[in-house]
């Protein structure tokens, strides 16, 4: 059967603000249909083969009355407190065991029936016989209180839970601050001991180029000290005073030097052919007048020769001295 049909199927089983589909052997709801009618508040779904109702089931807030009498209901969806419009529920005779907490959020329903559901002990308490109206208006007001009860002790677990969670997070976030704290502490210690070990590098390096420094300059103070003292050896040798010439030994050098060039002019002007020069003429003749003198004066020139010969030896025996 297509989809058209289904709606005029539906479309035919409406009667003003009410749909009846009882007795049509179904096995879910026609919720798609039932969306496209908003103005039918009231639905007739007993006596059928249904086994739950479909999430899709509570948009349909228009809904004011439902029946879903004689099925076979194992649950209810968690969002049927959506149906907020809801006045009438009738459930009787299927196999719920427990509502939906969101049932306690029907703040419209007045009549509800629960018989022959094997309800929980407490959920069977509240809904109580629901044997005629007043009954059933008390069903619905208990169970109402009793899912309300319900809702905030899951409202309580839930912010138990939430604050557990909650707890449990600070903690977390504790632990990680605690344990970030310790690596950072741990890092900055790292950086210190690190930094200590350069400086420590640092010290070291530059006490050892402070003892090379040291080393060298004790060095060169050593070896200055060791070149002074050759110095002062040497200038100490140097300054050692040199035998003094004698003054009177210098006179007889000269005399003598005097002497042997006078007897070289002479010999030149006396035995060479410059004799006859005129420069030659007043030599040749001191030299005629000093040899008539000289023979005159033998013994006088003969002690001079004596003395110029023993001042001549003298004179060499000091040079040979201060040679040696």
């Amino acid at each position: 059967m297509s989809k058209n049909s289904k709606v005029l199927n539906l479309k035919d089983k409406i009667s003003g603000n009410e749909v009846d589909l009882s007795l049509c052997n179904l096995t879910e709801v026609p919720v798609r249909e039932l969306a496209l009618f908003p103005k039918v508040t009231v639905v007739d779904l007993s006596c059928n083969n249904i086994t739950s109702l479909p999430p899709e089931f509570c948009n349909l807030t228009h809904l004011v009355k439902v029946d879903l009498s004689k099925n076979q209901l194992t649950s209810l969806p968690d969002d049927l407190g959506n149906l907020v419009n809801l006045q009438h529920l009738d459930l009787y005779n299927n196999k719920l065991t427990n509502l939906p907490v969101s049932f306690s959020q029907l703040r419209s329903l007045k009549w509800l029936d629960l018989k022959d559901n094997p309800l929980e002990l407490g959920l069977a308490k509240a809904a109580g016989d629901c044997l005629d109206e007043k009954q059933c208006k008390q069903c619905a007001t208990k169970v109402l209180q009793h899912m309300r009860a319900i809702q905030e002790e899951v409202d309580r677990a839930r912010e138990k839970r939430l604050l557990r969670e909650k707890e449990l997070e600070r903690k977390r976030e504790a632990k990680q601050r605690e344990r970030e704290a310790r690596e950072r502490e741990a890092r900055k210690r790292e950086k210190a001991e690190e930094k200590e070990k350069r400086r420590k590098e640092y010290n070291a390096q530059k006490a050892a180029l402070a003892a090379q420094e040291q080393q060298k300059k004790k060095s060169e103070e050593k070896k200055k000290k060791n070149g002074q003292a050759a110095g002062d050896k040497k200038v100490a040798v140097e300054s050692k005073p040199k035998p003094r010439r004698s003054v009177i030994g210098l006179i007889f050098k000269l005399l003598l030097l005097l002497l042997v060039g006078l007897a070289g002019v002479a010999a030149v002007c006396r035995l060479t052919d410059l004799q006859k020069e005129a420069f030659c003429l007043p030599i040749n003749a001191a030299v005629d007048d000093g040899l008539s003198w000289a023979k005159e004066q033998q013994v006088v020139l003969r002690q001079l020769v004596q003395n110029l010969s023993t001042a001549a030896k003298e004179f060499l025996e000091s040079t040979q001295t201060s040679k040696n």
